[in-house]
């Protein structure tokens, strides 16, 4: 069987952000589970701050489009987003809003039907239970996809991993492992 290509990134760009070493835990176990891993920055990809009028005179921003276009060559995807006033960083909401607006593709819209696990981190204690649900929504209904029930939430997160960057208790540690897991088999249907 096909490795599943799958992307991983964090909602956050800050030099040693939590949701960044969520990431990087993630992409090691999905490369683990065998799947092709890209990691990326966001940082990588500057957008300006969505705006329609924005848009309609400049058009979709260069990276917008590249940033879609690396979607659409996987068949999964794996955010790791921190929580910031009960929901969603600017950085990712910016550019999932950026990403949705590209309509263009050989087979229509080329970043749809994916299939996407979900983590977050929080310093307090509920772990960004509160930012999941909203990205739970944005990435249904922005970028149409196919979301695997299977989430990570590590509350208290400055605390949860160790040297190395792997998670200190064994509970969030499993929860990772198999919604991982999970995550490769359902993106490798999509590759076979």
């Amino acid at each position: 069987m096909k490795s599943p290509k799958i992307l991983v990134f964090a909602g956050s760009s800050r030099t040693g952000a939590l949701s960044g070493k969520l990431a990087a835990l993630a992409a090691k176990e999905l490369a683990v589970a065998d799947a092709e891993v890209t990691r990326i920055s966001l940082a990588d990809y500057p957008m300006p701050i969505y705006n329609g009028d924005l848009e309609k005179e400049k058009g979709i921003p260069e990276n917008a489009v590249r940033l879609a276009h690396l979607i659409a060559a996987q068949q999964g995807v794996f955010i790791a987003t921190p929580e910031y006033n009960n929901s969603l960083p600017p950085l990712l909401k910016n550019a999932i809003d950026w990403v949705s607006r590209n309509k263009s593709g050989p087979n229509g819209i080329p970043y749809r039907n994916k299939v996407y696990g979900i983590g977050s981190t929080s310093d307090g204690l509920i772990g960004g239970a509160r930012a999941l649900i909203d990205l739970r929504r944005v990435v249904l209904t922005a970028v149409g996809a196919i979301l695997i029930p299977e989430k990570i939430e590590i509350s208290r997160a400055q605390e949860a991993f160790d040297e190395s960057g792997e998670l200190v208790a064994e509970p969030p540690a499993k929860l990772l492992k198999a919604l991982c897991r999970h995550l490769v088999d359902l993106s490798r249907r999509l590759a076979d």
